[in-house]
């Protein structure tokens, strides 16, 4: 029956349906058949209340009400100046400089998509008029920005926690390297790119110059509020002052704080229209949340995740093997399917193979949602690239195309952390 039950829900994506939709009709499937082990209408109904009901869950729109005040506040701009004060003149100095910033405003927004926008809306105008090719800034961008689901706050690693139980402080904690490895591979590929292709040093040194002549002193103290902001949320989450959902709302107020009276760049009447947008952006995540809490609670009463595991564990020889294989299989979820979905749908079914296995569930989500950030700029779905396509007025495809470099990097780094758990686990 559990098999049926995702013939169902394949099915009806397969022709068209939200997945929401399909997570639905595919849930309450068992139940309208009477299936053996199948759960009542009624118990469905709270399940799906159930999931969408929790106090770990409010870290979620939280976190996008922040980032969403951060992109408006132009916070993205002072961080990224500092960055190029001490990197702008060397070889790939600018695009390292940008990357930097994408790590940087991860630790703030908890969004790939939010990151992307904020840092590329910024950035990649500058790097076009230092004469870097625009489809290079582009997709370095949509890449980098993937970062803002791995650099903690995380909003994936909220909804890992929430679907299989695992700590959400030290999915934060272990993913602190694994974001800054990928960065580093990143930005040796920017490196290489500009050694082969050559940069523009005379516009370079002007920009460098014109930076440089505002001095360290002014543009720490403009940067200042802006560096700190990562510092507090994620401080208060390492040092236990705060959980994951309180430093969502400390995240809240102390963007607002920044962007009013600190920049002035948003206005009080700004603020309600601001909370509409991150509105907008929650509510059909809600949705998916709760009904695949629901589509998890029957799949367990099938005893679908017990079966699974079984035939992985006969399948697969050993653990890399098997951790290789989830790495195949979601990378290409990513690239059909958004990264929350992805994610509360897949993780608590895999969970029992973990135990066969002996795997750290901590280092399991890491590597969960590393191979999901891919998806965000792999077509077709990649919905990075549709967040920098208008930005430098390219077809989303032709950007699919020249981010295989990226991409390829990328997944070099997903394997070492992969392969090598010390990697998530070090800082634990």
């Amino acid at each position: 029956m559990a098999l049926t039950v995702f013939i169902v829900f394949g099915i009806f994506l397969a022709v068209g349906f939200p997945i929401v939709s399909s997570l639905a009709v595919s849930t309450i499937f068992p139940t309208l058949i009477k299936a053996r082990g199948a759960t009542s209408i009624d118990a469905l109904i709270r399940a799906i209340f159930g999931g969408a009901d929790t106090i770990a869950i409010l870290a979620v729109p939280l976190f996008i009400l922040a980032g969403v005040l951060m992109a408006r506040g132009g916070i993205s701009k002072k961080i990224f100046d500092i960055f190029a004060y001490f990197i702008g003149k060397r070889t790939a100095g600018m695009p390292c400089a940008a990357v930097a910033t994408c790590l940087f405003y991860g630790a703030i927004s908890g969004s790939g998509p939010a990151t992307a926008a904020a840092v590329g809306s910024m950035t990649i105008p500058i790097l076009v008029n230092l004469g870097y090719d625009k489809d290079f800034a582009a997709t370095m961008i949509a890449t980098a920005g993937s970062l803002g689901v791995i650099i903690p706050p995380s909003i994936p690693f909220v909804l890992y926690g929430l679907a299989t139980g695992a700590s959400v402080g030290k999915l934060f904690i272990a993913g602190v390297i694994p974001g800054l490895l990928i960065g580093g591979c990143l930005m040796g590929y920017c490196w290489y790119y500009c050694h082969r292709y050559g940069e523009d040093k005379n516009k370079i040194s002007m920009n460098y110059e014109s930076l440089k002549s505002q001095g360290f002193w002014r543009l720490f103290k403009d940067s200042f509020w802006a560096l700190l902001s990562p510092l507090i949320i994620l401080g208060g989450i390492y040092t236990g002052l705060t959980t994951p959902t309180e430093a969502a709302c400390v995240s809240v107020f102390y963007s607002l704080f920044c962007s009013i009276f600190i920049y002035h760049t948003i206005k009080f009447n700004q603020i309600w229209e601001l909370i509409i947008s991150s509105v907008r952006s929650y509510a059909p995540l809600i949705f998916i949340l709760a009904i695949a809490t629901a589509f998890s609670r029957v799949l367990t009463l099938l005893r679908a995740p017990q079966n699974i595991s079984k035939v992985l564990a006969a399948t697969f020889n050993s653990a890399d093997v098997f951790l290789l294989a989830v790495v195949v299989l979601f990378f290409i979820l990513g690239m059909v399917m958004d990264t929350g979905p992805a994610i509360v749908i897949m993780a608590p079914i895999l969970m029992p193979t973990l135990k066969v296995y002996h795997i750290d569930p901590i280092h399991f989500g890491v590597i969960l949602v590393v191979c999901l950030a891919i998806g965000l700029v792999t077509p077709p779905f990649g919905l990075n690239l549709f967040v920098v396509s208008p930005l430098v007025d390219t077809q989303v495809m032709i950007l699919g195309k020249k981010v295989l470099p990226f991409i390829l990097v990328y997944c070099l780094a997903v394997l070492l952390i992969t392969l090598i758990p010390a990697l998530s686990l070090c800082l634990l």
